[in-house]
């Protein structure tokens, strides 16, 4: 998350990805500001407001700790998070180390999936931790620089004024934290003494290539936007020519084979439970698809080039997420 905002920011600031968020972080407090920003609460709006996001947060924390017996991830991530809040967040009434808390709060799940309990750890159970730090790094590297070149993230005026809606971004932070990282904690909270098989390869293999896509279409945005000649104008060339959100492609994907490591290992061990990894793509593929990404993208994009033909044909004849063939050619009559 964090992805929509991002594609949404004009000029210079319209900038790459780097979620995934994708996947990410900043889906959850976008998915609340924007409600927030939309009724324009009073001041008792956002107490009720708080409440709701504080209650579905730890509601979802106290299931994975009930049904997935995933306590001590959840009292990592929900710690962390509140602790950020209320030594800074809340004091200074700021959100300056919100993107950097929930990087750290990403490296703290997976650190405490690897040391929690010594085991030797088998390859596929190390790949799934080393690409979701590798992931982590990107993002939390690029969102961080980013709050210290802006200032501050105006999405999050309209939740200061009262903690407790203010606490619910940092109490999302922690659940999306703890869903996305489920296929890392899953594979690595047991002993899995089985072998790599073609398919753990070959989902290896698909990983590195969703990273690589998001990775490219990011650089490929940003590079776009630096440019002063592109100031006003949308992006179609690169993996943007195959995909109308390429960057999206990558996460999903990226997180669907992590999913599928922990399913590999649910067969051959014979643990069900190891399943359940996959809440953690479709999660992303709900914000992403559903919430707060394609859906405010796309309507930021027809708001700005609605009456635009080119831009109109590029959405009408160019794939969403899955890369595909690139629209042909606009002739004068399309």
């Amino acid at each position: 998350a964090q992805a929509a905002r991002n594609e949404l920011l004009p000029g210079a600031h319209h900038t790459t990805v780097h979620q995934s968020h994708r996947s990410c972080t900043l889906q959850l407090a976008a998915m609340v500001q924007e409600g927030s920003e939309r009724a324009k609460p009073d001041v008792a709006m956002l107490y009720v407001r708080g409440a709701a996001s504080n209650l579905i947060g730890f509601s979802i924390l106290g299931c994975l700790t009930y049904f997935l017996g995933l306590g001590q991830y959840v009292l990592v991530a929900g710690g962390l998070q509140l602790a950020v809040f209320a030594l800074h967040g809340l004091p200074q009434r700021s959100e300056k180390f919100f993107d950097l808390s929930g990087s750290f709060t990403h490296l703290a799940v997976v650190a405490t999936s690897l040391m929690a309990v010594t085991r030797a750890r088998t390859p596929r159970q190390l790949f799934a931790a080393i690409g979701s730090i590798v992931w982590m790094t990107r993002l939390g590297t690029f969102l961080y620089s980013r709050i210290l070149r802006d200032g501050k993230d105006g999405r999050f005026d309209a939740l200061k004024p009262v903690w407790l809606s203010f606490m619910g971004a940092w109490t999302l932070q922690a659940v999306w934290v703890t869903l996305i990282q489920l296929p890392v904690i899953l594979l690595n909270d047991r002993d899995d003494a089985t072998g790599l098989t073609a398919v753990d390869l070959a989902l290896m293999a698909l990983w590195l290539l969703g990273f690589l896509v998001e990775a490219a279409a990011d650089s490929q945005k940003m590079a776009f936007r630096d440019d002063p000649t592109n100031k006003n104008k949308f992006i179609t060339t690169g993996l943007w020519r195959y995909s109308r959100h390429p960057n999206y492609f990558g996460e999903i994907l990226m997180w669907s084979c992590m999913a599928g490591l922990s399913s590999v290992s649910a067969v051959r061990l014979g643990v069900p439970a190891l399943h359940c990894a996959w809440l953690s793509p479709a999660f992303t593929a709900l914000l992403l698809l559903r919430v707060t990404g394609v859906p405010m993208v796309e309507k930021a994009g027809l708001q700005r080039w609605g009456d635009d033909p080119a831009y109109l044909h590029y959405v009408r004849n160019t794939s969403c997420v899955v890369p595909w063939f690139p629209a042909a050619d606009r002739d004068d009559t399309d």
